[in-house]
């Protein structure tokens, strides 16, 4: 069983983050996983990351994708779906956790990705917030699930830590318990999770400016010149 050793932790520093909102709350952070299995390491991948997350002072929920339908399948007033909406809008960051399948993120993680929107009742729920990506194999490292959950983040506009994790053979990093055993892969994940935190406050307060489009500024402008001087309604 794994824990972060005391001889390397070190608490996140709000101070040296600065920004004026960094003590206002713990950073909000929700974990998606991505698969169904009953022993899902992507699932135990994500369990450990919200233990690490906690013991640095973030609030940390992660999502089950259990009865969420396929997107088109059903409307966007179905539970699942309402349930993944709200933890989305309530966080500030997020972490994906995918296994790789035939290559790929699997389809369970692309559901949950596809259900989340760009724009959500005039409101944003993604962009300018924080996201760690990882991935868990059967085999031998690859990184093309996290390479795939890189591209989704940035059409999220999510600002999308450098750092990630990539567990090979992940059958074996677990114990029976479902805790994962002290490795160079257990402590890349405390890596990523410190990294994760310390971007989600550095921005924090801060996001809406870093997000700010010429483009949409212009664009607000041209529609609101042309409601103005329109000749009649």
């Amino acid at each position: 069983m794994a824990d972060p050793e005391d001889a390397g932790f070190e608490e996140i520093d709000w101070d040296l983050l600065g920004g004026p909102d960094a003590k206002a709350r713990p950073p909000r952070i929700l974990l998606l996983y991505g698969s169904l299995r009953e022993r899902s390491f992507s699932r135990l991948v994500t369990e450990e990351a919200a233990r690490i997350l906690t013991r640095l002072g973030a609030e940390a929920r992660t999502f089950n994708p259990s009865g969420l339908p396929l997107p088109d399948d059903a409307d966007a007033d179905h539970p699942k779906v309402q349930e993944l909406r709200a933890v989305v809008t309530w966080s500030e960051g997020m972490i994906w956790c995918s296994p790789e399948r035939h290559g790929a993120m699997t389809g369970v993680m692309k559901t949950q990705i596809d259900w989340i929107p760009l724009s959500l009742g005039g409101v944003r729920p993604t962009q300018g917030k924080t996201l760690a990506v990882m991935q868990v194999s059967g085999g031998s490292q690859s990184f093309n699930a996290v390479n795939q959950l890189r591209i989704l983040g940035r059409w999220m506009r999510l600002i999308t830590i450098p750092n990630q994790s990539s567990v090979p053979k992940a059958f074996l990093e677990f114990d029976d318990d479902g805790r994962m055993k002290p490795s160079p892969y257990y402590n890349r994940i405390v890596d990523v999770v410190e990294e994760l935190v310390k971007f989600t406050v550095l921005t924090r307060g801060r996001s809406d400016y870093l997000t700010d489009r010429y483009s949409e500024r212009v664009e607000s402008r041209e529609a609101l010149s042309k409601r103005v001087n329109q000749k009649s309604l």
